[in-house]
């Protein structure tokens, strides 16, 4: 895989004027006022490396609130004056906190966001040899790598399907790596005057990059990758406000726009099936979401993701042809052969450098499939290798593959059926 590199299809320059801005002078005259109120004592350098502002237009909304005598100068730094809010300039400030008690990043419009998001959409160019490369640390066919590359060239949805424990998840999280280049992604956005973030630290990777001609409004970041397994409820795919803060939480498709969504072990959430279906059928088919804000104001926002459903589940049990229909890419991941099997143990004891007996393999093959599904899992050699490290552990002796101890770790591993405990 070639070096992240900045991206060349959106680079917004910094904006020296209000009208270049493209959000409300208002806004920009709130975020000033609350920044003052939180640093106390600031200048104008300050404030433009705190709000992600040009020193022209830090500079414009400090003589407007020097003409209201909301501010009151202490002196000068060279050309940069030094300042404080003034009795009147904290009351009107303290009014703003009221409100919203953002003082971060200033945000960028909406339609700048959703050109943004447009302009980067993910253009993969992969053969079988480079997707390889991005899964090799697993075991994977040259048939299954053949039915990836169609699916992530043509950024769709993709539905992984299959028995438990053959690497579903594992795979969805690697698709990430066929993506070469980064994105950039905005702290936060305005909408009707509202305050949205969506840079988030915990799902977005910054890269230590700086073009100092791009607007510093913008971060650059890898292209995102979320997973939600379980605790997905309806809430998450919603706008979120915070009563005590006045500030709006971007859903996780916001935030996973530009890259992947992984919805792990789909039909085993709190939101049913139907519901996320229902709630993303438009989406998926559109390319387009729409959110509303607390109070009414519905509005568009790009949908360019590619969402990854992945489950141990029929299919025709979670979703109807229509919502089927929409999701072009429906890939089966199967049991592992003996091969591949032999191949997943060799590696797990390899990397652990466990020693183990001649023959281990195939005598874990055998167990497996005598009291498994009579079905080979990718996850067997890693979890049955847990069990025998966790037995040495409490031995207190070294780790090795023995027979006697697959055996037990077998024993361990696979639940008994009530009708044979009888």
């Amino acid at each position: 895989m070639t070096s992240t590199r900045l991206p060349t299809v959106f680079k917004p320059p910094i904006p020296k004027t209000y009208e270049e801005l493209g959000i409300p002078e208002s806004l920009v005259i709130d975020l000033v006022l609350r920044r003052l109120m939180i640093e106390g004592f600031s200048s104008l350098r300050s404030l433009s490396g705190a709000l992600r502002l040009s020193f022209q237009v830090v500079e414009t909304a400090f003589r407007h609130l020097r003409s209201q005598q909301l501010v009151e100068v202490k002196g000068m730094n060279g050309n940069d004056y030094q300042f404080v809010l003034s009795v009147s300039g904290k009351q009107l400030a303290s009014d703003r906190f009221q409100i919203s008690q953002y003082a971060g990043a200033a945000p960028v419009s909406l339609k700048e966001y959703s050109r943004a998001v447009r302009a980067q959409a993910a253009r993969v160019h992969v053969d079988r040899k480079t997707l390889r490369s991005a899964m090799s640390d697993l075991i994977v066919t040259d048939r299954l790598l053949d039915q990836l590359g169609p699916a992530l060239i043509s950024q769709s949805s993709i539905f992984l399907y299959g028995p438990s424990g053959n690497g579903k998840t594992s795979l969805a999280e690697r698709m990430l790596r066929v993506y070469q280049d980064a994105v950039l992604i905005p702290y936060s956005i305005e909408v009707d005057n509202q305050i949205i973030n969506l840079y988030d630290p915990v799902v977005h990777t910054k890269l230590e990059l700086e073009d100092p001609e791009v607007d510093p409004r913008w971060i650059l970041c890898r292209r995102p990758c979320i997973v939600v397994g379980g605790e997905l409820v309806p809430s998450m795919l919603e706008l979120r406000l915070d009563d005590s803060t006045g500030i709006y939480a971007a859903p996780l498709q916001m935030k996973a726009n530009s890259g992947i969504f992984i919805i792990d072990d789909f039909g085993r959430q709190l939101m049913s099936p139907r519901d996320l279906l229902n709630r993303w059928i438009v989406p998926l088919d559109r390319r387009v979401d729409y959110l509303s804000l607390r109070y009414g104001v519905k509005f568009q926002i790009p949908f360019e993701l590619m969402v990854v459903f992945s489950t141990n589940l029929d299919p025709g049990d979670l979703a109807d042809e229509a919502f089927l229909r929409r999701i072009h890419n429906k890939i089966l991941i199967e049991p592992v052969d003996a091969q591949s099997f032999d191949m997943i143990f060799s590696r797990v004891v390899n990397g652990r450098r466990i020693p183990a007996d001649p023959g281990a393999s195939e005598y874990l093959r055998a167990l497996c499939q005598a009291r498994g599904t009579d079905e080979l899992r990718a996850c067997y050699p890693t979890d049955i290798c847990n069990i025998i490290q966790s037995i040495s552990d409490y031995e207190k002796r070294t780790p090795r593959i023995t027979k006697p101890d697959l055996e037990r770790a077998v024993e361990l591993y696979f639940a008994k059926s009530h009708n044979n405990m009888l």
